[in-house]
């Protein structure tokens, strides 16, 4: 069965997104909310939605999110019960009328094998208008794969759009990065273990970016922060994994966030420089130099 946990702060669009689940298709699923000592409680509107499907809501005292809004999530799984499968849903996001049955369509494929399903996207804004087209990913791929095209720019991702096995989030949990920004990437490739992520291209999640959500609200220094952090793992544990054009790519995303961060690993700084010898193109490298030079000087100097 499906557990879809929604870890719960804001009450300004979360009459939608409980009125998405009450339109469900299929109501095989069950809700756990996880109140995150919201100064807005929401059991009010949780009356309106009473046998419609079925649903527990806990209050947290203390506040996660702010600090540390993986362990909000994870402490938010926690709540569920002996269902197979978790998403973990925003408390602005809208589903499809049909998200949940397509999910249970997907599980019946024909040598179905993986531990992570994916639904197609719409961005809306503040008034429910599409703020983006409908975006879609390739039927299958691995977490590897995802990671890369979106280094690439050619996808977007978010939370609510995903859905995974119990069984490999408790393998692996989710990784802290500030403001839990690329906490999620870093999970598709760690709970798919190697398996390929399947799309469900006709169940569309609608993600709401506003000023109330962590996307439209946070700095841009905590994002690159985080950026920074993602692609070092990436360097790190998947760099073997990747052809010679990646390597190239995730070196110039790294030497950018680099120096953006004042990273001064003067370990890592030498390894991926002679990395950059390697897989950089003539002209690249040449603009390289001195920047890394200069960054390798300074870690010296402090």
């Amino acid at each position: 069965m499906l557990a879809i946990v929604i870890p719960y702060y804001k009450i300004n669009y979360f009459r939608d997104t409980l009125t998405s689940l009450a339109n469900q298709t299929c109501k095989k699923f069950k809700v756990y909310i996880g109140d995150d000592a919201s100064s807005n409680n929401p059991e009010f509107l949780l009356q309106d939605f009473v046998n419609i499907f079925e649903c527990e809501y806990f209050r947290f005292e203390e506040n996660l999110g702010e600090k540390y809004l993986t362990k909000q999530w994870e402490r938010c799984i926690d709540l569920t019960a002996d269902e197979a499968w978790i998403m973990i849903l925003g408390d602005d996001d809208v589903l499809g009328e049909t998200v949940v049955e397509e999910f249970y369509k997907g599980l019946e494929r024909p040598n179905f094998a993986s531990n992570v399903i994916r639904c197609a996207t719409i961005v809306i804004d503040e008034q429910n208008k599409t703020y983006s087209d409908l975006f879609t990913h390739p039927e299958l791929e691995t977490g590897i794969e995802f990671s890369i095209r979106k280094l690439k720019h050619e996808t977007r991702s978010s939370l609510s759009e995903y859905i995974f096995k119990k069984e490999t989030y408790r393998r692996h949990k989710f990784t802290h990065f500030p403001s839990a920004f690329y906490s999620d990437d870093k999970a598709w490739f760690d709970f798919s273990e190697e398996k390929k992520i399947l799309s469900l291209n006709e169940a569309v999640v609608y993600i709401r970016v506003s000023d109330f959500s962590l996307s439209g609200s946070s700095s841009n220094k905590i994002a690159r922060e985080a950026e920074c952090q993602y692609l070092l793992l990436i360097y790190v544990h998947q760099f073997h994994k990747l052809n010679s054009s990646e390597k190239g790519l995730l070196l110039i995303k790294l030497e950018d966030t680099f120096y953006f961060n004042k990273f001064k690993d003067i370990k890592v700084l030498y390894k991926f420089y002679f990395r950059c010898l390697l897989y950089f193109k003539f002209d690249k490298l040449i603009k390289s130099h001195k920047k890394l030079f200069r960054k390798l000087y300074h870690s010296f100097d402090t």
